[in-house]
Parts: structure tokens; C-alpha cells; sequence
């Protein structure tokens, strides 16, 4: 491994699928630890920048880079180990770069590549060839996402309805500093007192961190860094958008694949019934994994995308007369289980005003195949339609909506995304994961004026979201897109605190630069002295230093 310049060969490490575009001088591609260690060594010297990317799969711009160095980790993509608790569960060690489809390819075929792993792992391996299936329950939509961007964001996807987000299913990690020292974290050794957190890193550094105030929503949340009174050290680095160190391995816990899993998508004429099914099932279902909404416009992208053929010839047909989805994926222990729930969930279709008899039933794999596949194309066909009018508006991107709101709320959080948007007069289709309150709102602008209209209707919401009790970021992090959001959501001093957290573990600021905080309250290079009078002199003529921020740099 070693540390290359920027070439045009490198350039489509520059984006994500946030369609934002960066800029970067050099590129390395570890494949180990020791890769990554020796990479930001030398890095740290100079106090380079320094941009940790998976796959790039992420919506926030968290693995765009604003100058500096790519540390791309996609190379780093082993399993490293296994083993087995006391209660037979299965907790595979892997390193971050690790695909979600990859790792689901080898649990369902029992297969996990050993290359390397000591005896009592391998022990452990004959022990899952004899166990039943097991599977990794968080969800994203593109399962092209790697583990370690999945843990930087907190993803969670459909199954978290059920199974909850990233955070949930790591118990170990590592973590390499900025200055190439590493935090080694088990789940249940290291806990804060309070609101004050103690590490100790391999080279015997102490990281002394007083964890920020502010206090987490009561609902689906990925916005900032994790904080609560005596948390565990992992739920830090769990969401933390590559600002504090570089994930070089996980510990994910497994678990038993269910034994039957079957897909029933129920149609009505208006969003209010599926919202008033979707608090029914919520209320009386047993086996439900997920609960998806699809909006009438997002049906309708979906009929226009099958009326173009191509892929999306395959999609079926959607009568005029289905309005909007609720797609209710049903995880169970038996056949018989799995036909309760589905007959429970036809009496709850009809009494919201539904038709039981036009909804979908996926019971084989390939049936559920479809309606994944349904699922799926609905944001691809949206990208679809993005990218054709970018051609002649190439500064408009799609602006896609992850804000959530507690249980009660979910009435009130529609509402306002209806009527702002119809006051606005501006295109959109709605999409996501509704057991949780979560939707993603897409706007899709058609010139730069409404571009802009959009990106302040997202403020207005991000207020609203706030006032009851909602986050700004549900499941796909902050990144650099969603920051000012944060502010708004916990306040400018809560972000002041969150910048001197950042500071404890990376005091160059050299990590994720311009994810989750704005870079003023950072410094832009090394911190000795002769740098503290230059970023001072320069913080007294610039308008963004405020006086918070002062103090943060000082």
C-alpha cells in the first residue's frame, strides 16, 4: 500500500450517491490495518485531511472529500474470524471494507472464506456448518453498502422496524487515530460515568472526553454522535461519520435466519388509510420485519418508468386504481405463523378502507425477488429521472428527505409534508419505512429556482421535525449535507460541544473534514503554536467565527 498522487484515473472516488462532487490531492487502498496505520502516520506529520470512504454508497456526501487524502477502504474486505458465546450465538469478526451482499452470500451458504483465521475460529466455523442459517439483520436499501460506512452512519433500511440499526449488532470494534494509535473497544468494557468518558488507547494514550448535553429523540435517529449518561464507548463511534477514527475492524453479531419470510403489499385509493393500517398492524401484527409506504407519485414513477421498457419492463403492472403501497414483510417460525398474520393483516386492509383482495402475497423467493425488485426501482427510477433533467439543469441534484418523528406523530409529520409541498407547488414522491414514521420525501426539482425552494422547505421541516420530538437524520447520517440541520435539531452549543469531543480523539481535525460541524469551529491544520496564531488572526477577520466558535478553537 503506499500513497499515490491524484491522476484522472482516481476521479470517481470524488462523489457518492449524493451526487455532490469533491476534490482530493492524493488516494491510498489499504488492505490491512497496518496499511492504515502506516497511511495516516505520515499523513499526521503535515496534518493532512483525510476522507474515509467505503463504497460510496452514501446520501449524506459524508465520503465526499473537501481536499487532502481518500483513504478508500474497499480493499479492506476479509473476515478476519468467528466466535461463540454461552448462549450458541455467533459473532463474526470482519474487516470494513466487507460488502453487505457479500456477507449475506456466505452466511446463506454457510461459506465464509477462513483464509488466515486461527484454530479456535476455524472450530467455530465447523460449528455454523451444523447450526441453523444464519443471517445480519440491518437492512440498507443498496446492499452494495460496505460494513464499515453501514457503522459510520448508523444504517438501518426496512428490517429496522424490527431489528433496529447498525448500532445494535456491533459488539467490538477498532479504531485507528489520526496519529495512527488505535482504540481497541469491546461492548461492556468501557462505559462513561455520567456524561464523562475515559479510553485508553494501545500506546497508552488517555482520551479524557466530556460527552456533549444534549439529549437523544424518542425515534428512529442517526443525526450526530451518539451520546446518553453512562453509554458504552462502541455507541460513540457507532454514527459518528468518520470525524474521530478510522474503522479498521467489526465484531457483528449473528443471528438465526427466521424460517419463513414472506412479502404481502396492500394497495388503497388514499395515503390516509394506509397511514391508519399502518398504526393498526403496528398495534395487532405478530411477525412484522418491516412496514414500507410508497406515495401515489411514487407509483406513478413507477408506471412511467415500466412504460419506457428497459429494466423496468419487468415491474408489474399497477392498476389506476391503486393509489398508494404498504408493503408488510412478515418474518415468522412457521407457515401457519406466517398465514395468521397475513389473514389478521387482510381484516386490518379492509377496515381502513382498503381492498384485501387486490393486495400482493410473495410466499417464494422468487416472488419476494419482485417485489424487492418493485421496491428497489422506485429510488433508481427517481435517480433516473434526475439525472435526464440535470442535461439541462446540471445544478440540480434530488433532494431526498430522512427525517422521523416519534409513534404519535406520524399523522401530523404527513400532513406537513403535504401541505407544504402543495403550497410550494413543487414535484415530489415519498418512499420508506413507515413502521418507524420515517419517509423519505424526494423532491424533484425542475430548475435551479426550485432546487432552491426546495433546500429551504427541508429547513422548514427540519424545525417542524424538531418541535416534535423527530430527528433531522433517521438512518443515512449527517455528512456535509445535512449539518446545518443539526444545529437546529440539538443548538449551536451542542454543536460546540460536539466539535471538543472531535478535538479529544483527532485535535488536528484532519478526519472527515466538513462532516457533522461547520469548519470554522475546527482547526484547518496543526495545532502548534505558530498555527494557534495564524488560525487566530484569521478567526478575528472572518464572520463565520463566532463567538462559540472562538471558544471551541481556542
Amino acid at each position: 500500500m503506499h500513497i499515490q498522487p491524484w491522476s484522472v484515473e482516481f476521479d470517481d472516488f470524488l462523489h457518492d450517491e449524493s451526487r455532490n462532487r469533491g476534490h482530493a490531492e492524493t488516494i491510498s487502498f489499504p488492505r490491512a490495518e497496518e496499511d492504515v496505520r502506516a497511511a495516516v502516520r505520515e499523513l499526521h506529520a503535515d496534518a493532512v485531511p483525510i476522507t474515509v470512504q467505503g463504497a460510496r454508497t452514501g446520501l449524506a456526501a459524508g465520503a465526499v472529500p473537501q481536499g487532502g487524502h481518500v483513504l478508500n477502504l474497499s480493499r479492506m474486505n476479509r473476515c478476519l474470524g468467528l466466535r461463540q458465546d454461552e448462549q450458541s450465538r455467533f459473532f463474526l469478526r470482519v474487516q470494513p471494507g466487507l460488502v453487505l451482499s457479500e456477507l449475506r452470500k456466505y452466511l446463506a451458504a454457510k461459506a465464509i472464506p477462513a483464509d488466515g483465521w486461527d484454530a479456535a475460529s476455524l472450530a467455530y466455523l465447523a460449528a455454523l456448518a451444523e447450526a441453523p442459517e444464519q443471517m445480519f439483520p440491518t437492512d440498507p436499501t443498496e446492499t452494495s453498502a460496505t460494513l464499515g460506512g453501514m457503522a459510520a452512519c448508523n444504517a438501518s433500511g426496512a428490517r429496522s422496524y424490527r431489528y433496529g440499526a447498525m448500532r445494535e449488532h456491533v459488539t467490538a470494534l477498532r479504531l485507528v487515530l489520526a496519529d495512527g494509535d488505535v482504540l481497541a473497544l469491546q461492548r461492556g468494557a468501557c462505559r462513561a460515568d455520567g456524561r464523562r468518558l475515559a479510553l485508553t488507547t494501545e500506546g497508552g494514550r488517555r482520551i479524557d472526553v466530556a460527552l456533549p448535553r444534549y439529549e437523544m429523540p424518542h425515534a428512529k435517529n442517526a443525526s450526530g454522535y451518539f451520546v446518553a449518561d453512562d453509554m458504552d464507548a462502541v455507541d460513540l463511534v457507532i454514527g459518528s461519520d468518520g470525524t474521530l477514527g478510522i474503522i479498521t475492524e467489526l465484531e457483528l453479531a449473528l443471528m438465526p435466519a427466521p424460517a419463513v419470510t414472506w412479502g404481502v403489499s396492500c394497495f388503497f385509493a388514499e395515503e390516509g388509510q394506509a397511514a391508519a393500517a399502518t398504526v393498526a398492524a403496528r398495534e395487532h401484527m405478530h411477525h412484522v420485519a418491516a412496514l414500507e409506504y410508497f406515495d401515489p407519485s411514487a407509483l406513478d414513477v413507477l408506471r412511467r418508468a415500466r412504460a419506457t421498457g428497459s429494466a423496468f419492463a419487468a415491474l408489474p403492472e399497477l392498476p389506476a386504481s391503486f393509489g398508494c403501497c404498504l408493503f408488510v414483510e412478515l418474518q415468522a417460525a412457521s407457515e401457519e405463523e406466517a398465514m395468521e398474520d397475513v389473514e389478521r393483516l387482510g381484516r386490518l386492509v379492509e377496515e381502513a378502507g382498503g381492498d384485501a383482495g387486490a393486495s400482493w402475497v410473495a410466499r417464494t423467493a422468487v416472488d419476494r425477488e419482485t417485489l424487492r425488485f418493485f421496491r428497489h426501482a422506485v429510488p433508481e427510477s427517481v435517480n433516473m429521472l434526475i439525472d435526464e433533467r440535470r442535461r439541462t439543469e446540471p445544478a440540480i441534484t434530488k433532494l431526498g428527505s430522512d427525517m422521523s418523528v416519534p409513534d404519535e406523530h406520524l399523522a401530523d409529520v404527513m400532513a406537513l409534508y403535504r401541505s407544504t409541498l402543495a403550497e410550494a407547488g413543487l414535484e415530489s414522491a415519498a418512499w420508506g419505512h413507515i413502521g418507524n414514521n420515517h419517509l423519505h420525501v424526494n423532491i424533484l426539482p425542475r430548475t435551479s429556482g426550485e432546487f432552491a425552494q426546495g433546500k429551504e422547505l427541508f429547513r422548514r421541516w427540519a424545525h417542524e421535525v424538531t418541535a416534535m420530538g423527530g430527528a433531522v437524520s433517521a438512518e443515512h447520517g449527517v455528512g456535509k449535507i445535512k449539518r446545518d440541520f443539526l444545529e437546529i435539531m440539538y443548538g449551536e452549543e451542542a454543536i460546540a460541544q460536539m466539535a471538543r469531543l472531535k478535538l479529544a480523539f483527532d485535535p488536528a481535525a484532519q478526519l472527515g473534514r466538513g462532516n457533522l460541524m461547520p469548519e470554522q469551529l475546527l482547526p484547518a491544520m496543526g495545532d502548534s503554536p505558530q498555527w494557534r496564531d495564524k488560525r487566530d488572526r484569521r478567526c478575528a477577520d472572518d464572520p463565520a467565527c463566532t463567538p462559540v466558535a472562538k471558544e471551541v478553537r481556542a
